[in-house]
């Protein structure tokens, strides 16, 4: 019988090599390459043609769900399981749109984790236990028409950028150095953004981001001069 062959994309190395070795003990699987980013991870992806690969999505370079989507139409046949820390069902809707095949959390038991690199591979979606419920609560609660966010917003160019960046599941520190900002500038931004979009935390802000399509979405262009 032949063995589902996985690539591990992580940007953490133990966490990688704790994944090679639990993949590795399977008699039904092999691990046929590691990533540390998004870009290593779809050109090792076009090498090596991986039945499953399972991907994080915070990681430097291109945000998770912009690889996602490149190894879903670089590498139609890898089925992508997201292995993640985020447990809200804002980052889930995101990684499924992208053509992501299942969603399980860094939290999950071995032996589920096993079961859902098992169930992708079979074609299956799978959706770690923690977070079905929430799932189903977003998708049947009542949406008045108007609703929907205006794309374009009260955010200037630079805010979404920030906002995009913030929502892939970068610190402040990380969104500093990409856009050679300081710390304190980040904060400043993320203060306004808040403020601006009457938005308190995170989750709130990624929700806005999905709805409004700038996470996944190309990165804005650089404008220094505007805020």
């Amino acid at each position: 019988m032949a063995k589902i062959r996985v690539l591990i994309v992580d940007d953490h190395a133990v966490v990688r090599a704790g994944l090679r070795m639990l993949v590795e003990a399977q008699p039904d699987m092999a691990v046929v390459g590691e990533a540390g980013d998004g870009r290593e991870a779809v050109r090792l992806a076009g090498e090596a043609d991986p039945d499953v690969v399972t991907m994080d999505l915070t990681m430097p370079g291109p945000g998770g769900i912009k690889t996602l989507e490149c190894l879903r139409r670089e590498c139609p046949r890898s089925r992508v399981l997201v292995l993640t820390m985020h447990d809200d069902t804002a980052y889930l809707r995101a990684a499924l749109a992208a053509g992501g095949s299942g969603y399980i959390l860094k939290t999950a038991e071995e032996t589920e984790l096993l079961a859902a690199i098992r169930a992708v591979h079979r074609g299956h979606t799978f959706v770690d236990t923690h977070l079905t419920r929430g799932l189903v609560q977003t998708l049947l609660s009542p949406k008045a028409p108007d609703d929907t966010p205006d794309p374009k917003g009260p955010l200037s160019q630079r805010e979404r950028e920030v906002l995009q960046l913030l929502a892939e599941g970068h610190a402040n520190r990380v969104i500093a150095e990409r856009l050679f900002l300081s710390v304190k500038t980040i904060e400043t931004y993320r203060t306004r953004i808040a403020e601006k979009l009457g938005l308190r935390t995170r989750a709130d802000l990624v929700r806005y981001a999905i709805e409004t399509g700038l996470l996944g979405s190309s990165p804005p262009a650089a404008d220094e001069g505007r805020a």
